[in-house]
């Protein structure tokens, strides 16, 4: 998604949204400040907004950031930024792909942003791991995705996203955002979602390759018990379940991270 409020347009009304780049506007300034409120900045903080759009949300993270670096793809909006945001020394305007930037080069940062759900899922990964420079993560997604996220065992909406982003860190679904507050109005209504990330990850694991590999062969047959959706894990699942402290007539939405952190080393003893 991309934000805009406030008394200047910053060229909504000149550069419509592009459908195909996922473009949306935000137009209600109280959801804004609230976004920004939810991010919890301090004016020593450097921030990374993805998506600027029409970059009314850029200026206000100005206002209360040492650094913003901004990375907008599409190109009239990068250019109409560097008109508009002329002169605010610490905005820094990239015109690149957010799932190609190198992330790797900044120090510590935070993330915040109203991205477009069609890079709702490699956008997350990719920063994600970025973990040890990345202290937080505060975006607007689809609001069944930040459902997902935020999910605790037992549920339907609990899965591969959500043990993966809590791994990393504790996500909150801090409010939602009603699809009539966009122009153009989207299908679905959004969601808020801080995350705060984990000096280190939530359970320790011998393998963490293994262990998201067990995660995602589980969940692809979710609806199968696990002795039956993890065969090709391992020829003796069942035994390994056992080993394990699980029932293999679980099923997978079942498990909490530290009982598929169990299998996973379970399973590392035996690779």
């Amino acid at each position: 998604m991309r934000v805009l409020s406030g008394k200047r347009d910053f060229g909504y009304t000149k550069t419509m949204p592009k459908k195909h780049l996922g473009q949306n506007f935000l137009l209600d300034p109280s959801i804004l400040r609230r976004i920004l409120d939810a991010a919890r900045l301090a004016p020593e903080d450097t921030v990374v907004e993805v998506g600027p759009g029409p970059g009314r949300m850029t200026a206000l993270l100005a206002d209360r950031v040492k650094k913003v670096i901004a990375i907008e793809l599409d190109k009239v909006l990068h250019e109409r930024l560097e008109r508009e945001l002329a002169g605010r020394e610490n905005i820094e305007l990239v015109h690149a792909d957010a799932l190609k930037y190198r992330y790797d080069k900044l120090e510590v940062f935070k993330v915040v942003a109203n991205i477009p759900y069609y890079i709702t899922t490699p956008i997350l990964f990719t920063l994600l791991e970025q973990r040890g420079r990345l202290t937080s993560i505060t975006i607007t997604l689809q609001k069944e995705v930040a459902a997902r996220i935020v999910a605790r065992p037992g549920g339907k909406e609990y899965g591969v996203l959500s043990l993966m982003v809590q791994y990393y860190g504790r996500p909150e679904l801090k409010f939602t955002v009603p699809k009539g507050a966009f122009r153009p109005v989207p299908k679905v209504d959004s969601a808020l979602i801080h995350i705060e990330l984990y000096d280190r990850p939530a359970v320790r694991v011998k393998d963490e390759r293994l262990f998201f590999r067990v995660i995602k062969t589980a969940f692809s047959q979710r609806r199968k018990m696990l002795a039956n959706s993890l065969k090709s894990i391992s020829d003796d699942i069942r035994e390994k379940l056992l080993a394990a402290g699980i029932n293999p007539m679980r099923r997978p939405e079942t498990l909490s991270m530290e009982e598929f952190a169990k299998l996973a080393d379970v399973l590392a003893v035996e690779s």
